[in-house]
């Protein structure tokens, strides 16, 4: 699916992101994908008590 994107393309997807979220949105947005990433992993596994816990801390806010 994404075979033919190259570095230049890559480039280009980092560039609009940093436009349209700015350097500081970033690390919360990206703690959020990690989070609901890891409470999916842990839903599909079958335990619903560890799907509701969150093991990732806070990140500060700056």
């Amino acid at each position: 699916m994404f075979r033919n994107i190259g570095p230049f393309e890559l480039l280009i997807i980092v560039f609009i992101i940093m436009i349209l979220f700015g350097g500081k949105k970033i690390p919360e947005l990206m703690h959020g994908l990690g989070k609901g990433i890891n409470e999916f992993k842990r839903a599909s596994q079958g335990d619903p008590a560890e799907a509701a816990k969150t093991t990732i801390p806070e990140p500060p806010k700056v």
